[in-house]
C-alpha cells in the first residue's frame, strides 16, 4: 500500500512538472501571423541553406519568394516553413492556357509538394498599377488556369492562389471607410474578386506607411506611421479609433471590397517594412526609423492583432524583408529594406533578444522584453497555482492513505 501510494505521489510530481514545462514552452513558438519576404535581387546573398538556418533561429514559420527557385524550394524541404512562390510576370501570358498552367504547376510546385509546404501562389506582382494593359488582362484568365490546374492534381485545399497589389489600387484611403479602388479597375477588379470569392482566397495587399510619410512629413504624424503611442485619428463614419497607419490602410482595402459587393473575403498584407537608408530626398528613410516601425510592428503580431474593423480576425503580415538586396533598381531605400545584410549581421537592431551571437548568423527570439516580462507574470502565477493543486492532493493523498 505504502509503494501504491509513493506511486501516486510520483505521478503527481511528473504532472506538476510536465504542466509547468509545457507552459514555459508555449512562450516559445514562433508568431503565427508574422512572415518575411526573401528577395533574391543581390550578387551576395548566402546559399539558400544558410537562409533556412537563419529563418529557423528567427523561429519565423512563413516566407515568400519571389519565383519558384529549385535550391530555395528543395532546401526548404521538411523545414515546416510555410513557403509562397510567386509567377514572375512575364509568364503570365502563357499560364492564361490550361494545358501551359497544368505543365507550369506539374513542373514548378507539384515535385517539391508537400516535402516543402508551399501553402501559395502569388500570380505576378502588381499587376493591377502597372501601365501594361495588356499584362492586367491576363492575370485573372492566368490565375483561373493555375486553379484549375491545382484542381487536376488535387493539391487546391492546400495551395492558395491570389496576386499581391500595391495600396495604389485604392482610389481613396481615407478615412477607412471611404475605401473605394480605382475607377478604371471595376471590371477587371470584379472579376478578381469574384474569383477569390470562389476559391475562398485572400486578397493581398504590399502596404508601406513609409511611402504616405515620404510623400507628406509635415502633414502625417510620424509616431503614427511608426505605431509610437499617439493620439491617432477616428473614422467619422464607423467612429473606430486608429493608433497606426498600416491598420487603417488595411481596413480601406476590407472596405474597397465590401463596396465592390464581396464582404468577408480575408485581407493579409504581404509586403510592409521601411528602409534604413535612403536618397537625399526619401524623407524618414534612417536606421532609427526602420528599427522603430519593425520592432513595433513585431510588437503588435506577438499579441495576434487585428484590425479595428475586424479586432478578431488576426492580421497576417509579412515584413520586407530579410535582406538588403545590392542590385534593386531604384532610388538607395529600395537596396535598404533588409533586416539582415547578405553576410548575416543585422543591418540593425529591432530590440529582438539576442540568444546567441557567436556564430556569423545571430540567433534570436521574437519575444519582446514586455511580452517576456508579462510571460515571467504568468509562469509565477501557474507556479503558484499548481503548487496549490499539488498541497491540496498531497493532503488529501495523507488524510486517506491506507496506513
Amino acid at each position: 500500500m505504502a509503494a501504491t501510494f509513493m506511486s501516486r505521489i510520483s505521478m503527481f510530481h511528473a504532472f506538476i512538472l510536465s504542466a509547468l514545462f509545457f507552459s514555459d514552452c508555449g512562450f516559445l513558438r514562433g508568431v503565427a501571423s508574422f512572415g518575411i519576404n526573401y528577395g533574391q535581387i543581390g550578387n551576395n546573398l548566402p546559399q539558400p541553406e544558410k537562409v533556412l538556418d537563419l529563418l529557423s533561429s528567427l523561429k519565423i514559420t512563413k516566407t515568400k519568394i519571389y519565383d519558384t527557385n529549385p535550391q530555395i524550394l528543395t532546401a526548404f524541404a521538411n523545414s515546416g516553413i510555410e513557403l509562397i512562390v510567386t509567377v514572375e510576370n512575364d509568364k503570365l501570358s502563357d499560364l492564361t492556357d490550361p494545358q501551359q498552367a497544368l505543365q507550369w504547376v506539374s513542373s514548378r510546385i507539384k515535385p517539391y509538394f508537400p516535402a516543402t509546404k508551399i501553402t501559395g501562389i502569388a500570380v505576378g506582382n502588381e499587376i493591377f498599377t502597372g501601365d501594361d494593359m495588356t499584362l492586367m488582362s491576363y492575370l485573372v484568365p492566368a490565375m483561373i488556369s493555375i486553379h484549375g490546374a491545382l484542381v487536376q492534381l488535387g493539391l487546391e485545399s492546400y495551395i492558395q492562389v491570389s496576386t499581391p497589389n500595391s495600396l495604389a489600387v485604392l482610389a481613396e484611403s481615407y478615412p477607412p471607410s471611404a475605401g473605394s479602388f480605382q475607377g478604371e479597375l471595376t471590371g477587371v477588379m470584379s472579376q478578381f474578386l469574384r474569383f477569390l470569392s470562389n476559391t475562398k482566397s485572400p486578397f493581398w495587399i504590399n502596404a508601406y506607411p513609409y511611402f504616405a510619410y515620404k510623400d507628406s512629413p509635415t502633414q502625417i504624424s510620424l509616431d503614427y506611421v511608426l505605431f509610437n503611442p499617439n493620439s491617432g485619428m477616428v473614422d467619422p463614419y464607423t467612429k473606430l479609433h486608429y493608433d497606426n497607419m498600416l491598420y487603417a490602410q488595411v481596413d480601406a482595402v476590407i472596405c474597397a471590397i465590401a463596396r465592390m459587393g464581396f464582404e468577408g473575403l480575408e485581407v493579409k498584407v504581404t509586403e510592409t517594412g521601411w528602409p534604413s537608408k535612403g536618397d537625399v530626398d526619401e524623407v524618414g528613410a534612417t536606421v532609427e526609423n526602420a528599427a522603430i516601425y519593425n520592432r513595433n510592428l513585431l510588437r503588435r503580431q506577438l499579441e495576434n492583432e487585428g484590425t479595428p474593423l475586424r479586432p478578431n480576425m488576426r492580421l497576417e503580415v509579412y515584413l520586407f524583408a530579410l535582406f538588403n538586396e545590392d542590385l534593386k533598381p531604384g532610388p538607395t531605400s529600395e537596396r535598404n529594406y533588409g533586416l539582415y545584410q547578405p553576410d548575416g549581421t543585422m543591418a540593425y537592431n529591432v530590440g529582438l533578444s539576442a540568444l546567441s551571437t557567436t556564430s556569423s548568423t545571430a540567433t534570436i527570439s521574437l519575444t519582446s522584453s514586455a511580452t517576456k516580462a508579462a510571460n515571467k507574470g504568468y509562469l509565477y502565477q501557474s507556479l503558484v497555482y499548481w503548487m496549490f493543486v499539488y498541497l491540496l492532493a498531497f493532503q488529501v493523498f495523507m488524510t486517506t492513505r491506507p496506513f
